[in-house]
């Protein structure tokens, strides 16, 4: 007789195991949510979940290693807290990893405790599903869930072809009205009409040729006046942003990103000029940022237009982004210089970054206390961080500078200007005592000529 209670038992177990072995293979312990948070804080330099960056995707990296190399989670553990003494052991997959990938050490996370890395493991397993954005400027949902079409403008379209048919009109009576001159000037009649329109007219001016004159003297000092404001505005360009070849926006890098003006105009402390970087500069981070991921989308602008812009600088320095390496073709950049000194200026970057950064963020607080600035580079060029095409937001003239030396107050709390300037700061106190002796840039050689022309 069959004992069908031992064959149920056996079953169970059978059934038990399998159960297991598909989970062990098919789910991770782990959750997805906080490995998401991991991912991004330690991983996301170098890796990416859906393609090679630095170091391989790791979209299903544990069913990979399971089914390719018959590696459990225990050997991503090792891998993942020291590659290096993995690859010391001899493990033969750790080091054929780092040869593949040009010898690239992996940094090591000794801080990532198990629970850690198995939350990073199920990330990669099991992604949590991003819901999907309604684009910009969409319009209205319909009541069952798709999106309404935006109505066609035709107002704008009715303009256009009324004024054209105005402008028509007007130039046909324009004509008409000539022809019928042209007909008039033939005439006996308005001959003699007009010899006696020009006597008449010649008494007028002998009677008041004085106001004739003056009028004529007032219109020549206007356009003098006009001629010489014109010339003195030559080579000011205040509002002038031009399109540059590769769209860079200082709002989403500066503003959203927080990314410091000085990492990559770092000259602007140190030296002279402030230079425009190299592509070598933006390769440092987009060498592993290859798409937009932000949240900010200027108005008009998409994911796509993005993209577009970071694949310009892999064109122009040659990297190649599957092959994660420099071909040597590279394409130069024709970047439009929007601020430029002129040659017989002398401008220092440095000494207005360094020396003067205190004095001129307090003395532009002081004077625009609803537009408040942090850094020191805003108070000449604006509110970069704001901007997603740079502008000139000033004049640059010689009186904007000028005006700027005599309002700005040397900072006296710094060591080296309290000792320097002590003999003139107690002169200045006894001369203009309602003032406490301040002591602005144009005290100190500010109005000089030769400071900034030689």
């Amino acid at each position: 007789m069959i004992s069908w209670r031992k064959h149920y038992k056996k079953t169970l177990i059978a059934i038990g195991m399998l159960l297991s072995t598909s989970a062990s293979i098919y789910g991770q312990d782990g959750d997805p949510k906080a490995g998401e948070t991991l991912f991004k804080a330690n991983c996301t330099a170098c890796h990416a979940l859906d393609k090679q960056v630095v170091g391989p995707a790791l979209k299903g990296v544990v069913e990979r290693l399971k089914s390719e190399q018959g590696l459990d989670t225990e050997w991503l553990h090792k891998w993942i807290k020291d590659n290096k003494a993995l690859r010391a052991s001899g493990d033969k997959y750790a080091n054929e990893v780092f040869e593949k990938f040009n010898k690239t050490e992996m940094q090591v996370f000794p801080n990532l405790s198990d629970a850690d890395i198995d939350n990073i493991l199920a990330y990669t397993t099991n992604p949590p599903v991003e819901e999907p954005k309604p684009a910009a400027g969409a319009g209205a949902a319909n009541a069952d869930g798709t999106a309404a079409a935006a109505p066609v403008d035709k107002s704008v379209t009715t303009i256009m072809i009324i004024s054209l048919l105005a402008i028509a009109g007007l130039l046909v009576w324009i004509l008409l009205k000539l022809r019928q001159l042209v007909k008039l000037g033939q005439s006996d009649e308005l001959s003699d009409y007009n010899q006696s329109k020009v006597k008449s007219f010649s008494e007028i001016y002998e009677k008041y040729h004085m106001v004739g004159k003056g009028l004529l003297a007032v219109l020549a000092i206007l356009a003098a006046y006009g001629v010489w404001n014109w010339i003195m505005w030559i080579g000011v360009y205040k509002g002038y942003k031009p399109e540059q070849p590769i769209y860079f926006s200082h709002k989403i890098h500066a503003g959203e990103q927080k990314i410091d003006c000085q990492l990559c105009h770092s000259s602007a402390k140190y030296g002279k000029v402030s230079e425009i970087p190299s592509m070598n500069v933006c390769m440092n981070c987009h060498r592993t940022i290859s798409e937009y991921k932000g949240k900010y989308m200027e108005p008009g602008k998409d994911k796509a237009f993005y993209d577009g812009e970071i694949q310009k600088i892999y064109a122009a320095t040659g990297w190649d982004p599957a092959a994660q390496k420099y071909t040597g073709k590279t394409e130069p950049v024709e970047w439009t210089r929007i601020h430029n000194m002129p040659d017989f200026v002398y401008f220092n970057h440095s000494q207005h970054v360094v020396a003067g950064e205190k004095a001129i963020i307090n003395s532009f607080n002081k004077k625009n206390p609803d537009s408040k600035i942090d850094v020191v580079c805003k108070a000449c060029h604006g509110k970069i961080d704001t901007m997603n095409v740079v502008q000139m937001a000033n004049d640059f003239t010689m009186g904007w500078c000028i005006e700027c030396h005599r309002t700005t107050e040397i900072d006296m709390t710094n060591g080296y200007n309290k000792d320097y300037f002590k003999n003139l700061h107690d002169k200045l106190k006894k001369q203009y005592p309602q003032d406490g002796g301040k002591i602005t840039v144009d005290a100190i050689g500010g109005l000089e000529c030769g400071k900034c022309h030689y």
